[in-house]
């Protein structure tokens, strides 16, 4: 389906098919994309990818994916290096926005992008640090476990109190994916009190999200975490307002190697911004 045209750019959706090359080309940027997040992406919107073609040729790409009816996250922004500066990205840009409607949008936006973001009335609220290196020596300790199937409804829930909009279809992919490892932290009477994930990625191996209600249950997602990492180079992006969360990325030995800001366009649900460690991923917040 043709959405929008603007000289020889033509702006369509993208499908699932299309995915390796957003995924190739958010790589050639250093962001380290998941081997296997297309799926659990598309699965919460397939209507929210979008390439920008000239000659069917694709030189630009943007997501906006929406969750439930009053948020939308925008990412996977990117033009081809040798086609920039020519409206590409603007042209797609806008014609990817309209699908969140009246929708408050989300983003994780590079440094280098930041000001533009504001021209477009998004406003920042924190930001964001990927901390990266060597998983240290680590054993996953009592109270912690890999996820069953029989989890599902209760990472349902506690994901919803972590995020601004509830993603049962994003989750049920993302905690499912073979090669993704999902571990929970329960306490007494069985209560929920954190999951993390870890699963490969082009560069490293990727943590997130990491919730949990207190630092000591995150320090023993995290140790869990580590450990199946055996020693493998890691990244996580901690929100820079959750204090115990960069401390918990220091102490692990790991360092700085990438920065966002999020932001938004509008007010966003409440949720329990202090139980998120590790942002699940900077493509859909």
């Amino acid at each position: 389906m043709v959405l929008e045209a603007r000289e020889d750019l033509v702006v369509t959706q993208a499908t699932l098919e299309d995915w390796p090359v957003i995924s190739r080309w958010a790589a050639e940027e250093g962001w380290n994309p998941g081997l296997s997040d297309g799926p659990a992406f598309f699965a919460q919107d397939p209507d929210g990818f979008f390439l920008g073609l000239i000659g069917g040729e694709p030189v630009s790409a943007i997501s906006v994916v929406n969750h439930g009816a009053g948020f939308a996250f925008l990412g996977c922004y990117l033009v081809r290096p040798d086609l920039r500066g020519r409206g590409h990205g603007l042209t797609t840009w806008k014609t990817a926005l309209a699908h969140a409607g009246s929708r408050t949008v989300g983003l994780d936006g590079v440094v280098a992008q930041q000001d533009n973001y504001r021209q477009s009335g998004f406003r920042p609220a924190h930001r964001t640090v990927r901390f990266a290196g060597a998983a240290p020596a680590a054993e996953a300790p009592a109270g912690v476990r890999p996820a069953a199937t029989a989890d599902l409804p209760d990472l349902v829930a506690y994901d919803a109190l972590c995020h601004p909009a509830d993603r049962p279809r994003f989750l049920g992919r993302w905690l499912t994916t073979p090669g993704h490892r999902t571990f929970v932290r329960r306490a007494a009477a069985s209560r929920l009190t954190g999951y993390g994930v870890l699963r490969p990625a082009r560069d490293s191996l990727r943590i997130g999200p990491l919730f949990a209600d207190t630092p000591e249950d995150a320090r023993a997602l995290f140790a869990a975490l580590c450990a199946a990492a055996q020693g493998q180079d890691i990244a996580v992006d901690v929100p820079e307002t959750n204090a115990a969360g960069v401390a918990l990325a220091e102490e692990a030995g790991l360092t700085p190697s990438f920065e966002t800001a999020r932001m938004y366009t509008g007010p966003v649900r409440e949720h329990a911004r202090e139980r998120v460690f590790g942002v699940t991923t900077l493509e859909l917040g």
